[in-house]
């Protein structure tokens, strides 16, 4: 009887053959190939000075960076076969992968520790982060489970709570390596899911206001994150200038120099040294000073761009009843807003500063590769999508 009232698992309205379907969305493919060809040209500029430092060749990052592009091209490709009936029935076990990874990460010799947090696992030649896999799993689970749930989720309380129980695991492992800036990310993405699966509004506000008092009590139990506060309320004291301030001031410093429409490509001072991660965590802050006000408002248009077209993919998904194709293309949406959002905010001084990349422009392995995945997932359900006829 209960199997009855729950949607199936595979709709038989989905195609479930393994196969590409090239019916591209030209706007979601073309806005993310130019936010990476972006990207290169950014990383090129912004790291040739720090890789010749480190390893006598300009264009180190670079290389690697493009490197990572055509594995995350490949497996896009790989992403654009299978179904997305396929992640949905096997939601689960990427969750237990995730899971299983998290924890793998926190064990010595299996887990890389660099600058007090052990975030990577060490493949050799390539380092591999697990909680950017672990957002892609509470994705695909969480839509999975809207479908399976919906209505339950809708009318009671229990039926809400289960996935947050599943999401406050990740946020427990994720705090003991500790990656601050991947909690508040997978938190607002999944919360989001969940409201735009149907949540009731007193629920979901008093489950906002407890993840917001979850967030404080972290920024404040421990001395580090304390002190990048206290530094984010005036950057400029002589006590914050040339210690936890100092990448925020570097920052606006480069934002100051920018101007209007910059001082070149190439021709940035700060990346010599006195920003630090301006190839990775600040490249934003190089983007203004090389291209100004322009330049920013170039990023920002081509992200808005982006992810207006990944809320478009979810709203027809759910116009024609592929629900979980709505749902994931919302929480990818709702990711990809949320990392851009926190990035740009930290580079301009809207929000304490924490390590969290920008997607598809900073230097980066596991983040770009994902992120190129998951843009390939939004173009399949696109291309399902477009097979369906309404039903409402």
């Amino acid at each position: 009887m209960t199997m009855q009232k729950q949607m199936p698992l595979a709709p038989n309205r989905l195609d479930l053959n393994y196969q590409p379907m090239w019916q591209p969305d030209v706007v979601l493919i073309g806005s993310c190939f130019a936010l990476l060809l972006f990207g290169l040209v950014m990383i090129a500029s912004a790291g040739i000075d720090v890789s010749e430092q480190l390893f006598d060749v300009p264009y180190h990052f670079v290389l690697r960076h493009g490197i990572y592009m055509l594995i995350g091209a490949f497996g896009g490709l790989m992403v654009s076969v299978v179904p997305a009936a396929v992640w949905q029935r096997h939601s689960a076990f990427f969750l237990l992968a995730g899971f299983l990874l998290l924890v793998l990460v926190l064990l010595p010799g299996i887990g890389q520790e660099i600058k007090g947090s052990r975030r990577w696992i060490d493949l050799g030649p390539i380092g591999f982060q697990p909680s950017e896999l672990a957002k892609v799993s509470m994705i695909l689970y969480v839509g999975a489970y809207l479908v399976r749930r919906r209505a339950e989720v809708i009318s009671s309380f229990y039926g809400f709570a289960r996935p947050l129980l599943v999401l406050l695991v990740v946020v427990a492992l994720l705090l003991l390596e500790p990656d601050f800036g991947s909690v508040v990310v997978i938190l607002g993405t999944i919360l989001g899911m969940l409201f735009l699966g149907g949540v009731k509004p007193m629920q979901f506000l008093l489950t906002m206001f407890g993840a917001l008092a979850l967030v404080i009590a972290m920024a404040l139990s421990e001395s580090y994150r304390v002190k990048r506060l206290l530094a984010f309320r005036n950057p400029w004291s002589d006590e914050n200038v040339y210690g936890s301030g100092y990448q925020l001031t570097q920052s606006l410093i480069a934002f100051g120099r920018g101007e209007w429409f910059g001082v070149g490509l190439g021709n940035s001072i700060q990346k010599l040294f006195y920003l630090p991660e301006a190839h990775n965590d600040f490249i934003v802050a190089i983007i203004a000073e090389e291209l100004g006000l322009f330049g920013i408002v170039a990023l920002i248009a081509l992200y808005a761009l982006m992810i207006h077209r990944i809320f478009s993919v979810g709203r027809l998904a759910e116009i024609k009843d592929n629900l979980f194709g709505a749902y994931c293309s919302y929480g990818i949406g709702i990711l990809f807003t949320m990392q851009a959002f926190i990035n740009i905010g930290v580079n301009t001084g809207l929000l304490p500063t924490k390590g969290l990349t920008l997607p598809f422009i900073s230097a980066g392995g596991t983040s770009l590769i994902v992120s190129i995945c998951l843009i390939a997932l939004v173009n399949r359900i696109h291309a399902e999508t477009h097979r369906l006829e309404p039903t409402r």
